[in-house]
Parts: structure tokens; C-alpha cells; sequence
């Protein structure tokens, strides 16, 4: 009963890490990496689609990203939905073509997106911390029932503070690598 507690917990820690790292892939770093237009919603013959599925994007140097409709006609579309995304760049339309051009980052924009990487690290603490909750609070309820002795709730308890203690670790280590990379010019 316990272990099945212990590997829920990891298991959702595991997901609150890799939302981390999904929600890092929105901030721009010195780079431009073509995540940067995830999101972004084409409205593709009534249904709402995600740009990458409507052409191919690519990323051919480290401050552009070209858009090539597979159609021609959605040119204007995926050009306006770019800039409703408002990702601080404007769209280059030559009628075939989108191409973004990011200009160098200041050196105040990347200690703005360090800020946001910092606020989206310790939402995924905060949620870590509620993972952790949950957990002993099943343990809680199992002690309470008497199936397990006040010495295993303790153990358990300490288990999943343990547990927790390695996980905020694993995203305070994202942290810093994802701000190293952000801060490196």
C-alpha cells in the first residue's frame, strides 16, 4: 500500500518536471527555437491547428524561423495568428513564405525571461508541494484506519519528504541550467 503511494508520488513529480521543461520551450533564449510558436492556432477550413500542422517550420539560423505553408492560401492566416500570438516579432510575408526575424537579445530581455523561468520554477515547486500533500494525507487516512502503526505513518511521512526533497532539487537543477543557457550570450 505504501510503495503504491511512493510510486504515485514520483510518478506525478515526474510530470510536474516535464510540464517544467514544456513551459521552459515558450521562453525565448539567445537561440530562437521554433517551440517558440507552439500554441499558435490556425483556423484550417473551420478547425482551429496547430501551425506546425498546416506547413513545415524551420529554424535555419540561431535569429530566424521561416513558416512554408503546405497551401498558399493560408499565407495571410498564419501570418495574422502570428501576430495575434504577439510573440514580440513581426511576420515577413512574401506570399509564399513567413519568415520571423528575431533580433539579438537585450541584455534586460534575458534577465526578464531568467525572471519568467524563475516564477514558472516555482509554480512546479508549489505543485510538488501539493503532490506531496495529497500523499500524506493518504497516509494520514491509512493510519487513521489502523492499517498501518504510528512508526510506518513516521517512516512513510519521511519517504515522501524525502522524495519530495529530490524532486524541488531536480527542478532547482533545471532552473539553473535553463538560466545558464538564457544569460549565456
Amino acid at each position: 500500500m505504501l510503495n503504491e503511494i511512493y510510486s504515485e508520488t514520483k510518478e506525478k513529480m515526474d510530470s510536474a518536471i516535464e510540464a517544467l521543461k514544456r513551459d521552459y520551450k515558450t521562453l525565448r533564449t539567445g537561440k530562437v527555437s521554433t517551440t517558440i510558436l507552439d500554441g499558435i492556432k490556425i483556423d484550417y477550413y473551420g478547425t482551429p491547428t496547430d501551425l506546425t500542422q498546416v506547413g513545415s517550420v524551420l529554424a535555419p539560423d540561431a535569429t530566424t524561423i521561416v513558416i512554408n505553408p503546405w497551401e498558399k492560401h493560408l499565407v495571410g492566416d498564419i501570418e495574422k495568428a502570428i501576430q495575434n500570438a504577439n510573440i514580440g516579432v513581426n511576420p515577413n510575408n512574401d506570399g509564399e513564405v513567413i519568415k520571423l526575424f528575431f533580433p539579438p537579445m537585450t541584455v534586460d530581455q534575458r534577465k526578464e525571461s531568467a525572471k519568467q523561468a524563475k516564477g514558472m520554477t516555482d509554480d512546479a515547486k508549489v505543485a510538488i508541494r501539493n503532490i506531496r500533500k495529497h500523499a500524506n494525507d493518504r497516509v494520514k487516512v491509512l493510519h487513521k484506519d489502523k492499517e498501518i502503526t504510528d512508526d510506518e505513518n513516521k517512516k512513510a511521512q519521511d519517504e515522501i519528504q524525502k522524495i519530495t526533497d529530490s524532486y524541488v532539487t531536480k527542478a532547482d537543477d533545471t532552473f539553473k541550467a535553463k538560466e545558464a543557457e538564457i544569460l549565456k550570450v
